[in-house]
């Protein structure tokens, strides 16, 4: 199993360049595009240099005080600024991780303006409400003393790599004891777009009773971030009130393909190194091209739209039917219209597909040495 294990690792390694470089090909032809229809400068949108990595100074206006008056579930509103949220207390020294660190975005943007396909690259449905929402509860938990982020480097750690220290952890609380789930954004391989991708799913998950975690990972090493915090996850559950086992890796694009990585049996053992940590039982993947198929893969849920450009619905749905025939519990849903990157899909065909996939994690969830349920598969 490891030599085969290996082969598949390098093959993969390779398909992910591939992806990468389509993603980010993309992007450059989108910018070239949107240059040549108008030559203006949008200064509340992308501001070069004006990144969310903390040594960045803050823009113009971005330190003014803010003159938004609390919400009815929290401090923050659509006209709080990006600057508002970081400097808060309440989020320490990782506000700026709840935003893209790899985009140079304005400080001084509002949380309505960030919540734009225009930050979000590759991302469609983007609904303002819920990065308040979002915001929100993270600071109410915070202040009423739980703790929302986890590092999951050392110190030493950091120093001798400082690229760590743009990783870690958001724990949206369900139930102590439950089982977990680990969320990952997509973003290309480029950035992390968890406001859209990740924290929506952590939110509706933690809403079920189950704990979510939301990881922010470096694109240029995502699999040994998703690695580390599975490990970290495991050796502190107790600490973290959450239940070791029967958990579950969700993604979308990028993450998706993070998220069906880590769910394979020998690859976890490579990346992690570990034998001690069980398989996830269940993979939740949105909208990406990952074909690779193997025994060892976790029963997997697959949801994508009929009109998404970057990740083909056929290309999916054969690799969930290679699984199927191989006895893997299997569950997939195309919507109709839908393109890439809609996230929960609220208001759209796709809303309360969370729920649909949340069923298919409990019905495989694992007691002793049960195997879960027969194979499912729909069109």
């Amino acid at each position: 199993m490891q030599a085969q294990s290996r082969h598949a690792l390098v093959i993969l390694h390779i398909e992910n360049l591939i992806f990468s470089f389509y993603m980010k090909m993309t992007v450059l032809i989108l910018s070239a595009m949107l240059l040549c229809a108008s030559c203006a400068e949008d200064e509340d949108i992308i501001k070069e240099g004006d990144s969310m990595r903390p040594e960045t100074e803050i823009t113009a206006g971005g330190d003014k005080e803010s003159d938004n008056k609390p919400s009815a579930n929290g401090k923050f509103t659509l006209s709080s600024t990006v600057a508002d949220v970081i400097s808060n207390p309440a989020f320490e020294d990782f506000g700026h991780l709840l935003f893209p660190v790899d985009r140079n975005i304005s400080r001084s943007m509002t949380l309505a303006d960030i919540s734009s396909s225009s930050v979000y690259v590759w991302y469609s449905h983007i609904q303002p409400e819920k990065t308040v929402e979002i915001i929100n509860r993270l600071y109410n938990d915070a202040v009423a003393g739980k703790q929302i982020f986890y590092r999951i480097y050392s110190d030493a750690e950091i120093a001798a790599n400082p690229s760590k220290a743009y990783t870690g952890l958001f724990l949206f609380r369900g139930e102590a004891g439950k089982p977990f789930a680990i969320a990952n954004a997509g973003g290309g391989f480029m950035y992390v777009g968890a406001m859209h991708d990740s924290f929506p799913h952590s939110l509706e998950i933690s809403n079920a009773g189950y704990n979510a975690f939301a990881l922010i990972y470096r694109p240029d090493d995502p699999y040994s971030d998703l690695a580390r915090a599975i490990e970290f996850i495991h050796d502190n559950a107790v600490d973290l009130g959450v239940k070791s086992n029967d958990y579950s890796l969700w993604g979308g694009s990028a993450g998706a393909r993070m998220a069906a990585v880590a769910g394979n049996k020998a690859y976890l053992q490579q990346i992690t190194g570990r034998t001690d940590i069980p398989q996830a039982s269940a993979v939740i993947m949105q909208y990406t091209g990952y074909t690779q198929a193997s025994q060892y893969d976790a029963p997997t849920y697959v949801c994508v739209g009929s009109n998404d450009g970057i990740a083909s619905w056929r290309n999916m749905q054969g690799r969930l039917q290679r699984l199927s025939a191989m006895g893997i519990p299997t569950e997939f849903h195309v919507y109709e219209g839908l393109g890439h990157g809609f996230g929960i899909g609220t208001g759209t065909v796709a809303d309360g597909w969370v729920n649909d996939a949340l069923k298919f994690w409990q019905k495989n969830m694992k007691t002793g040495d049960s195997a879960g349920i027969p194979p499912v598969y729909s069109d």
